[in-house]
């Protein structure tokens, strides 16, 4: 299985409009479940300490495979769906590892 973590500084600096931009992507991404092949589990959840120097959202998703984790990223459905995210963010790290 493969675990793919994505955390995003968000450009929103007031906590209102960040809680805003988190339920957002969850709202696009979570649903992915059940839509796309290999895709086990995905959740979105927003930092909650040391918020001045931590990111500010983070997404975990487990896949079966490598190859899964491909095809999710050019699925139609996720990359409709990575436009929210996309909208949000100032900046983007990920790291992908077996689980």
């Amino acid at each position: 299985m493969i675990r793919h973590v994505v955390m995003w500084k968000l450009s929103a600096t007031e906590p209102a409009a960040k809680a805003a931009a988190v339920a957002e992507i969850a709202g696009a991404l979570e649903p992915l479940v059940g839509v796309v092949p290999g895709l086990q589990s995905l959740m979105v959840r927003p930092n909650v300490a040391y918020l001045e120097t931590n990111y500010d959202a983070i997404l975990v998703s487990d896949f079966d495979s490598v190859e899964a984790l491909e095809q999710y990223q050019v699925h139609p459905a996720h990359v409709e769906a990575a436009a929210v995210p996309k909208s949000h963010a100032a900046s983007r790290v990920t790291v992908d590892f077996e689980v």
